[in-house]
Formats: C-alpha cells, structure tokens, sequence
C-alpha cells in the first residue's frame, strides 16, 4: 500500500477511509479543509492522528489549542470533547478502534457509518 495514492484517492473532504486494520485498530486516511467536525469525545477510546500534509488545529476542552504539522503525530484520550479544522487542505491518517464512532455521539451532516468509510 502506498499512503500518497491512498490520499489521492480521496473524492471528499471530512469523509475517512478505512484502508487497513492492525488487530483491533482501523487505519484511516481524511482529507479536510474548514471546520465542519462538531464538538465530540470518544468515551472508551483514544484516537491517534498523524498529519501527513497540511495544518492542523486541534481544540481539546479546557486545553489550550494545538497546532499540528506535517510529521506532527498526537493522540486524543478518550473520554475528551475535541473537534479538529484546518484552513487549507490537511491530509491526516487516524488510528482508531473499530468501535470508535466517527464523531461520537454527535451526529451531524459528515458524520460517517463504519460502511461508508470502507475504502
């Protein structure tokens, strides 16, 4: 597999593609740009995010924001309300469990079934 060509393959912004799986862990590839992810938490699970290109705002409640970078890699621990934007495109992989829902709890217009992110 190739990570470039998977990252090209990506028709949508805020719509991830699951293109591996490592035990329990789903590796997925998303491309953004603006702030469309609402507010969310995972409660049971910790979400890895590794920015392959682009900026990255993460906003974690009652944290400062952080600012993430090409070759930035940072985990979200679960049970934390978090929402992620970027101004320009940013290409970003996540490792997540297969349990982890998409945006939580919080459904909203990209919120994404396990099915629709099968790539």
């Amino acid at each position: 597999m190739n990570l470039k060509d998977a990252f090209l393959s990506l028709t949508t912004y805020f719509s991830p593609k699951i293109i591996g799986e490592v035990n329990d862990q789903y590796i997925k590839v998303v491309k953004i740009k603006g702030q469309e992810v609402p507010w969310h938490n995972h409660e049971n699970e910790d979400e890895l995010f590794y920015i392959a290109k682009g900026t990255l705002l993460m906003e974690i409640e009652n944290q400062s924001d952080l600012v993430l970078k090409k070759g930035d890699l940072f985990v979200v621990k679960k049970g934390k309300n978090h929402r992620v934007s970027s101004k320009k495109e940013c290409l970003i992989m996540l490792i997540e469990s297969k349990t982890t829902e998409h945006t939580g709890k919080i459904k909203s217009a990209i919120t994404k079934s396990i099915g629709e992110q099968i790539h």
